[in-house]
This record gives structure tokens, C-alpha cells and sequence, in this order.
């Protein structure tokens, strides 16, 4: 069983930046960051394959980059819009089945374990 535990999340003006953080209690092999605005579904932001590779939604690339360290992941967001203003979570697998390309994969809701969240708000 893997915890994850997110951080870094707080108010921004628009144009602003922040670094979301994402500590993990054990070994993973993928983990990706999600979030959800209210009213909205939940999507994928960016996500970290177990290649090293990488993956952004298109309204973010450009401005944020995802980034991993020993049992942590990073999200350096920039250039925040107001649009990007939700809950961000994070998710992880540590099972290779279940993550991108695996054979149990079959999208994000795939992931094992689930992060509470943080708070972005972005204000003009």
C-alpha cells in the first residue's frame, strides 16, 4: 500500500506560478497528476510513464512541467490561467499492469492509489 501526499497548492493572480509536490510512502512505477474544477469531470494533467517518458494535456503544455525525485513528484505550473483553478490530486501505481500501456490499463481511473488533493486558485 502506497500513500501519497500532496502539498504546495494555494492562491495565485493569473500569470503566477507554483510547485505542487506529491510525496509517496513506497516505491511506484508510474504516477501522473489529475484534477478536477467543480462542476467539472476529473482529467489527467500530466503523467510520468515508467520510461521516464512524459504526457501533458494540451492546455497546460507549454506552461507546466511534471518532474520525479525519489518518492516524490513534482508539478512546476506557470503562466497560471484562471481556467486552471481546481483540485489537484495525485496517483500512482506500482505495478507495472497498472499503468500506461500495461495490461490492466485502461485509463486514468486505472491508477492504484489516490492522493486527497490540493487547492489551486488562480484570481484576476
Amino acid at each position: 500500500q502506497v500513500q501519497l501526499q500532496e502539498s504546495g497548492g494555494g492562491s495565485v493572480q493569473s500569470g503566477g506560478s507554483l510547485k505542487l509536490s506529491c510525496a509517496a510512502s513506497g516505491d511506484t512505477r508510474c504516477m501522473a497528476w489529475f484534477r478536477q474544477a467543480p462542476g467539472k469531470e476529473r482529467e489527467v494533467v500530466a503523467d510520468m510513464r515508467m520510461d521516464g517518458s512524459s504526457t501533458y494535456t494540451d492546455s497546460v503544455k507549454g506552461r507546466f512541467t511534471i518532474s520525479r525525485g525519489p518518492g516524490i513528484l513534482y508539478l512546476q505550473m506557470s503562466s497560471l490561467k484562471l481556467e486552471d483553478t481546481a483540485m489537484y490530486s495525485c496517483a500512482a501505481s506500482d505495478s507495472s499492469w497498472r499503468c500506461p500501456g500495461g495490461r490492466l490499463w485502461s485509463g486514468g481511473g486505472s491508477y492504484q492509489y489516490w492522493g486527497k488533493g490540493t487547492q489551486v486558485t488562480v484570481s484576476s
